[in-house]
């Protein structure tokens, strides 16, 4: 974990750091987690709508972990926000443990889908935001948080140029940037999603006033990619 992850904040976020520390194992995507930290924390404490005691309310927003294969940062945030009891995180990926090294909706309250498979959440959101909409239920938002590296899935292709084309005006779409994709739009992800009219936005990935800010944006008509710019992930 860099030191810029590190929470040092005396504050909930504080806490995040001693929350991490509770889970160990065998786990290979530290960078991965590490890098959606401070995304996480913003969502669910200053953005989402959503609470441990009414997780099936057809009214709270959605949150899809796409970047689901380093879901260590999602535990300790859910815990720190009241969906996990504490004590869960000291059995991450262990035998019978719900807290496995990719998400499942089944076992952990809150979350929305199991993930992992790089290239499923952004349909997914798509076609969960679409379902929304066709059913007259204009408040929630649906917020997906995808890697760049997962950007070169072509089932993300078709998804952005879809919600894109539909105005999908309740889908937000947060890609961390921690330039680890092998093939493209290297510090030009907005740029993928403006082409096919989405509403975009740059902003430093650890600074929570700027993701604040970018992430409380919505537009009529328009579905929302925020870019999280953080430091490169070796």
């Amino acid at each position: 974990m860099t030191a810029e992850a590190i929470p040092t904040a005396n504050d909930g976020y504080s806490d995040l750091g001693r929350l991490l520390a509770l889970m160990s194992g065998d786990e290979k995507h530290d960078p991965s987690a590490h890098s959606t930290l401070d995304v996480l924390w913003v969502l669910y404490d200053r953005v989402l709508d959503v609470d441990p005691s009414r997780v099936d309310d057809p009214d709270r927003d959605r949150f899809l972990l796409s970047k689901g294969h380093g879901p260590m940062a999602y535990y300790a945030v859910l815990a720190a926000k009241g969906f996990l009891d504490e004590a869960d995180l000291r059995s991450f990926g262990r035998y019978r443990s719900r807290l496995g090294f990719h998400p499942d909706r089944v076992l952990v309250p809150g979350v929305e889908i199991s993930s992992g498979s790089l290239g499923h959440g952004l349909p997914l959101a798509v076609g969960i935001a679409l379902g929304l909409r066709a059913q007259g239920i204009t408040g929630p938002r649906v917020v997906v948080l995808v890697g760049d590296a997962e950007l070169d899935e072509g089932s993300n292709h078709e998804a952005i140029a879809y919600a894109g084309a539909i105005g999908l005006e309740n889908l937000t779409v947060v890609a961390i940037d921690n330039a680890s994709s092998t093939h493209g739009w290297h510090g030009g992800i907005d740029r993928r999603f403006a082409v096919e009219g989405w509403a975009t936005a740059v902003v430093d990935g650890r600074d929570h006033d700027d993701l604040t800010g970018a992430l409380a944006d919505r537009r009529d008509g328009r579905p929302s990619a925020v870019v999280a710019v953080v430091e490169r992930q070796v």
